[in-house]
């Protein structure tokens, strides 16, 4: 029993087998997913998926690349869509200094304004943080995120940073770089996070596992992370899965 507690199916790139990939993870043990919303146009696809598979959950943000894209239409959009009770959390959210798609003073301004909406609306949150570790804190602690709480995914900071992040009521999420060979310093993090603070997730159909990497990644791969886990924390395979699974319920409030 597995939560992927990041993935984006309503991407093109499943258009050719979504469904039957879908079926066929579930039966194999893909216990939930979590499709994470990333720009206006994705919001009504993530809820069409959410809607159509029971064990599919929805998060509604819009991520850093498109925050020039961003208007109050959408905070309102997502205000609504978020009355359905298959929308568990608000992102993905965030900002992304390595690309720098839109001017960083709009990603900061829209991060900010996305946390205010799901304080508003009770929701914890998935933050996206590339390159740009400082600005992210910053803002993490100028909206008292503590009190929603959340995910920080595909961590890429220090294990003294995911620790500090704990004690802002968030999760680490590990996906597919953990089993990469230049791994270091997500081991590290592993090592460092309690069991019961992280969780795992593909990022699908980005970062793959090994041996996988650079082929179209899904959440069947995430026995590959859950085996590098289980292998840098000493415990079982079939710990890490129970564990964080259980996790993630937590996280979103499911039962």
């Amino acid at each position: 029993m597995i939560f992927d507690t990041h993935a984006h199916y309503d991407d093109e790139r499943f258009d050719e087998d979504r469904d039957a990939l879908l079926k066929q993870l579930h039966q194999d043990g893909i216990s939930y997913i979590l499709n994470a919303g990333a720009s206006p146009e994705s919001l009504d696809k993530t809820m069409e998926l959410a809607e159509k598979y029971p064990f599919v959950y929805a998060a509604l943000g819009i991520h850093p690349h498109e925050a020039e894209k961003m208007n109050e239409d959408i905070i309102n959009k997502i205000r609504l869509l978020s009355q359905n009770h298959k929308v568990v959390a608000i992102g993905e959210i965030g900002l992304d200094y390595y690309y720098d798609n839109s001017p960083r003073d709009i990603q900061r301004y829209w991060f900010q304004r996305q946390i205010e909406l799901a304080r508003e609306l009770k929701l914890p949150i998935i933050i996206h943080d590339r390159d740009a570790h400082e600005d992210t804190v910053n803002i993490l602690k100028k909206t008292d995120v503590k009190q929603v709480g959340g995910i920080f995914h595909c961590f890429t900071g220090s294990a003294q940073m995911a620790m500090d992040m704990l004690k802002l009521n968030l999760y680490i999420a590990v996906g597919g770089p953990v089993t990469f060979k230049n791994a270091r310093k997500t081991i590290e993090v592993v090592e460092a996070v309690p069991l019961e603070k992280l969780l795992v997730e593909t990022d699908c159909p980005y970062l793959s596992p090994e041996p996988y990497r650079g082929k179209r990644n899904n959440s069947g791969y995430l026995v590959h992370v859950i085996r590098k886990i289980a292998e840098i924390k000493g415990i079982s395979e079939s710990e890490v899965a129970e564990t964080t699974l259980k996790n993630a319920k937590t996280v979103f409030g499911l039962r």
